[in-house]
């Protein structure tokens, strides 16, 4: 199955997140969409509740789902919990990175920074969204793409860093200090009913 490239709003309310940080998705109309509006049933059985979390963390950082489950694989190899560790191997990916340093305002528009070869790792350019940032590594814009307006946009309105990472706005540079912990990755999923999921 190919990356989603529909209505991102759309699926927000569906899903009943907001899919790009901002929460304007859900002001307007905080229920699913479809003719019935906020009438619709809401009762999920078991499955369907697994599923839907599924989804929410699949689309939130935006990976189809072969590389979803390969890296939910993946996190079986490490020791800790399993729904932590995968939730943590998503948060080291580039993308993700670039969009928590504040390079971009949305992870789709810090896919395409990556993919369009304007970032750096350790001064090396990476063109890899799934590239997996190691604890210590340098992340930063390339000379030439220091003036892009989507960039200097980005860096005006965010406001927050998480901790395990710094970043200098002067320099366009931050440093993936460490993995991060729980309390730092989103509260709003339940990664005990993704692992459920992949368990049955």
């Amino acid at each position: 199955m190919a990356r989603y490239t529909g209505p991102s709003w759309k699926l927000s309310r569906r899903l009943g997140i907001s899919l790009s940080g901002t929460g304007k998705e859900l002001e307007k109309r905080p229920y699913a969409p479809g003719p019935h509006g906020p009438n619709q049933r809401k009762k999920l059985s078991e499955y369907g509740l697994q599923l839907q979390e599924k989804q929410k963390l699949r689309h939130m950082y935006g990976v189809n789902e072969r590389q979803f489950r390969n890296l939910f694989d993946k996190a079986a190899k490490i020791q800790g919990k399993h729904g932590e560790n995968f939730m943590v191997l998503l948060e080291c990916r580039l993308d993700n990175v670039v969009y928590r340093l504040g390079l971009a305002r949305t992870r789709r528009q810090a896919r395409q920074l990556v993919n369009h070869g304007h970032v750096l790792v350790n001064g090396s350019r990476v063109d890899i969204p799934s590239f997996r940032v190691q604890p210590g590594q340098v992340i930063g814009v390339r000379e030439k793409s220091r003036n892009l307006d989507i960039i200097k946009e980005a860096i005006e309105v965010n406001n927050f860093v998480p901790e395990y990472l710094t970043f200098d706005a002067d320099k366009l540079e931050g440093t993936f200090n460490r993995l991060p912990e729980r309390s730092e990755l989103p509260a709003e999923i339940n990664e005990a009913l993704i692992v459920e999921f992949y368990s049955r």
